[in-house]
C-alpha cells in the first residue's frame, strides 16, 4: 500500500503501544484527582473490608454482597495502612489497579474473538465478501479506548464498587471460553471456570452468566464446530469442576448460615423490590399491604420500637455499621417473588426506557459502527453456521442484558453486555467486495506467496507467507478499511484525550479548596463534629431521615460508629416541620434513648434550625454541614476541637 495513504500493520501496531503507554499516566491522573463518591454500597463493602482483615469470617458471609471486592479493599489497607479518615484514596489505587487490568483483560478478549473470527472465516480467495472491515489491532484499539469510556462514566475509580472487577474477570473468562473454541487444547476450558468463579465471588450475578457461558461454549463446540461429545463434555465438566472449587466455600458457608442451598439473594430481593412491587425497607411481617406479589414469611424482621413514626431498631445484626443495609437479607430473609405477567411487564416497559437512556449516553461506539455501515461495509450473517464466530459472544451478551432487563438495568450492569456485543458487532463487519477500493484507497495487491488455507488450518504466518500476519492480509487493501481503522483509532484518542481533560478539570476543582479530592466537607465535616460533641468510635448511635441514614451514610464509617436505630422517614425535606408536628416527639427521643444511642443524627435545611422552632431545640449543628445532632446520652465534657488529621492539616475545623 502506498505511504501516507493509510496505517500500515506496524504503524497501528506502535499506534496501539504508544496509546497503552500513554494510558497509564492519564488514568493515573485520573484516579488521582477523583472527587468524592460514596454511598451506603460503598459503605458495606469498606466494612467487610474490615472483617476480612479482622478475620471475622461469620461476619464477611453475605447474602447480598461477594467477598472479593473487599478482599481486594482490604489488601490496599494492608499495603497503604489508611486511617478510616484516609482510606477513599488508598481505595482509590486499588480500583486504579483493577482499571489497569480491565484494559489487559480486554486486549485478551479481543484477541481471543480475533482468533475464533480468523479460524471461521474463509480466505479471501474461496470469499471475496469475507475480508474483516478491522484488524487485529484496530479492534484491540477500540476495546481499549471503550474501557477508557466506561471509566469516565459509570466504572469510575471513584466509585467504590465491584463492577469493574466483576468487568475484568468477566472478560478474562469470556477470553478463555474463546480461546477453548479455537484450540482443541483442554487448557483454555478449565481457565474459563476459574475466571467464572472468582466473578461470582465478586458478584452473585456470575453465577448465573457463568453457567450460560459454560452451556454457550459447550453447544458452539457441538452444534457449530461439530467437536466430538466426548471432547465437549470434557472441555464442559473441566469448566465446571474449577467453577464449584472456586465459588463452592464460599457458597457451602452461605448455605450453612442461610439454612438452606444459598447462591445469594441479591438477584431474588431486587426482583421482589423491583416486579413484584414488595417495600423495600422497614417491612415488617404485618405489613400484608406492602408485600406487593411476593410471598413474605420473615425470618427474624427489624424490631419496631414505635409505629407513628415507624422507630426500628437493628441491634439484631451485629455486624456493619449500618446494619440494615450491611446484610438487609439478614432482615429480608424468607421473601420469595412470585411471578407477576402484569407487574413484569409494567418493569420491563421502564427497563426499555433505560436501556434508551444508556445508548444514548454512549453513542460513540454504536453511532460509529452505524456510519460504517452505512458507508458500505457489511455485517454478513450468510452462512452463520459456518462463519458464526460472533455467535458466542452476541448470544451471552443479550441474555445478560435480557436478565438484567427483567429486574433493574443501571449502566454500570450492562456495561459488560454492551462492550462484548458492540465490539463483536465490530468484528462482523467486512468489507464490500462489489465498490472499487481504488476510488478510496490504492488497492495494493496481496502478497502472492500468502497461503490463505495453510493459515486457517493454523500453520504460523512466516511458514504460510504472510507479509506480517493474518489480520494485514485480510485487511490490506480493501475498501474502506484503512478508513474505518482511523476512525476507530480517532475514537480511542478522543476518548483518551477526554480523560485527560476531566482529570485535569477535577484536579483545578480541588486545588486549594480540599486537603484530598475525595474529602467531602459534608461528610468528613459531620464525623469531625461528632467527634466534637464527646461520640467516641464505637457507640451506638440513631439517625433520621433517607439522607443521613442511607443515601451517603459514610458518616457514621468516618466517626467509628453504629447505626443501631433509625427513625424512618422517606421524605425529609423540611424535616424540621415535620418534627414540630409530630405529637408524639418526645417519646420518639425516649424510646431512641432507652436503646442506647448517645445521639440522633439528621439532615436539616439550616435556614430552617432557629430558635422560632420549638423542635430544633437541643440539636446542634455538625460544624458547617446540614447535620445536626441531639444529644441523648452524652459524658458531660466540654466541647473539643478534634485532632488534625494527617491530610486535613489545612482544613479549618469549626469548634
Amino acid at each position: 500500500m502506498s505511504s501516507g495513504s493509510t496505517l500500515s500493520a506496524s504503524t497501528l501496531r506502535r499506534l496501539l503501544v504508544a496509546y497503552v503507554l500513554l494510558l497509564v499516566p492519564v488514568s493515573w491522573l485520573a484516579a488521582r484527582y477523583q472527587p468524592y463518591q460514596m454511598d451506603g454500597d460503598s459503605m458495606a463493602y469498606m466494612d467487610i473490608a474490615d472483617l476480612i482483615r479482622s478475620h471475622t469470617w461469620a461476619g464477611v458471609v453475605n447474602g447480598y454482597w461477594n467477598p472479593l471486592y473487599p478482599a481486594a479493599l482490604a489488601a490496599g489497607q494492608a499495603v497503604f495502612h489508611p486511617s478510616r479518615w484516609s482510606e477513599l484514596g488508598a481505595y482509590l489505587w486499588v480500583n486504579w489497579a483493577i482499571f489497569l487490568a480491565s484494559v489487559v483483560a480486554m486486549l485478551a478478549f479481543v484477541t481471543a474473538l480475533v482468533r475464533l473470527r480468523t479460524r471461521m472465516l474463509p480466505s479471501p480467495d474461496q470469499d471475496a465478501g469475507a475480508a474483516p472491515l478491522l484488524g487485529l489491532n484496530a479492534l484491540r484499539l477500540l476495546g481499549v479506548g471503550l474501557v477508557v469510556i466506561a471509566a469516565q462514566r459509570e466504572l469510575s475509580p471513584g466509585f467504590v464498587k465491584p463492577d469493574a472487577l466483576l468487568q475484568v474477570l468477566m472478560l478474562a473468562g469470556f477470553a478463555m471460553l474463546l480461546q477453548a473454541l479455537v484450540s482443541e487444547s483442554l487448557v483454555y476450558a478449565p481457565l474459563a471456570g476459574l475466571f467464572f468463579g472468582l466473578a461470582y465471588l465478586t458478584k452473585s450475578f456470575a453465577f448465573a452468566a457463568a453457567l450460560l457461558s459454560i452451556a454457550v461454549m459447550m453447544a458452539f463446540e457441538l452444534w457449530v464446530q461439530w467437536r466430538r461429545l466426548g471432547r465437549v463434555i470434557a472441555g464442559g465438566a473441566l469448566s465446571l469442576v474449577v467453577f464449584a472449587a472456586v465459588a463452592g466455600p464460599y457458597i457451602g458457608a452461605l448455605s450453612r448460615q442461610k439454612g438452606r442451598l444459598d447462591f445469594g439473594d441479591s438477584g431474588a430481593l431486587n426482583y421482589a423490590w423491583y416486579v413484584s412491587g414488595t417495600l423495600k425497607m422497614h417491612i415488617e411481617p404485618w405489613d400484608q399491604a406492602y408485600f406487593g406479589s411476593a410471598q413474605v414469611e420473615l425470618k427474624h424482621p427489624e424490631r419496631q420500637l414505635l409505629a407513628h413514626p415507624g422507630v426500628f431498631s437493628y441491634k439484631a445484626e451485629p455486624y456493619g455499621t449500618y446494619p440494615e443495609w450491611f446484610d438487609t437479607t439478614y432482615f429480608k430473609e424468607r421473601i420469595v417473588p412470585r411471578f407477576d405477567a402484569r407487574r413484569l411487564f409494567k418493569r420491563d416497559a421502564r427497563n426499555v426506557a433505560l436501556v434508551l437512556r444508556y445508548l444514548l449516553n454512549h453513542p460513540e461506539a454504536w453511532v460509529l459502527l452505524a456510519l460504517l455501515v452505512v458507508g458500505g461495509a457489511r455485517l454478513r450473517v450468510r452462512g452463520w453456521r459456518q462463519q458464526g464466530f460472533w455467535l458466542p459472544m452476541v448470544g451471552i451478551g443479550l441474555a445478560m442484558w435480557v436478565i438484567y432487563g427483567l429486574v433493574n438495568v443501571e449502566e454500570r450492569y450492562v456495561t459488560l453486555a454492551y462492550l462484548v456485543m458492540v465490539l463483536t458487532g465490530f468484528a462482523m463487519l467486512r468489507v464490500d467486495p462489489t465498490h472499487d477500493g481504488k476510488a478510496v484507497m490504492d488497492g495494493a495487491p496481496l502478497d502472492p506467496t500468502y497461503d490463505d488455507q495453510a493459515v486457517m488450518n493454523g500453520a504460523p504466518s512466516s511458514v504460510a507467507g504472510a507479509p506480517e500476519s493474518v489480520e494485514a492480509h485480510l485487511s490490506a487493501a480493501r475498501c474502506g478499511a484503512p478508513v474505518a481503522t482511523m476512525l476507530v483509532a480517532l475514537l480511542a484518542f478522543l476518548a483518551l484525550g477526554e480523560s485527560l481533560r476531566m482529570a485535569l478539570d477535577d484536579r483545578r476543582n480541588a486545588s486549594g479548596r480540599l486537603a484530598q479530592p475525595w474529602y467531602s466537607p459534608e461528610i468528613y465535616g459531620a464525623a469531625q463534629g461528632l467527634e466534637a460533641l464527646g461520640v467516641r468510635p464505637g457507640d451506638a448511635i440513631a439517625c433520621i431521615g433517607t439522607t443521613a441514614c442511607l443515601h451517603d451514610p459514610n458518616w457514621q464509617r468516618l466517626a467509628g460508629v453504629r447505626m443501631l436505630t433509625e427513625v424512618f422517614n422517606p421524605d425529609d425535606e423540611h424535616l424540621i416541620e415535620q418534627l414540630q408536628s409530630l405529637p408524639n416527639r418526645q417519646q420518639v427521643y425516649d424510646t431512641v434513648k432507652a436503646e442506647g444511642a448517645k445521639v440522633i443524627v439528621g439532615s436539616f435545611d439550616p435556614g430552617e434550625m432557629n430558635a422560632s422552632e420549638p423542635a430544633a431545640a437541643g440539636w446542634e449543628r455538625l460544624g458547617e454541614t446540614r447535620f445536626y445532632a441531639l444529644p441523648l446520652d452524652l459524658p458531660a465534657q466540654p466541647a473539643r476541637v478534634p485532632a488534625a488529621k494527617p491530610w486535613t492539616s489545612t482544613i479549618e475545623v469549626a469548634p
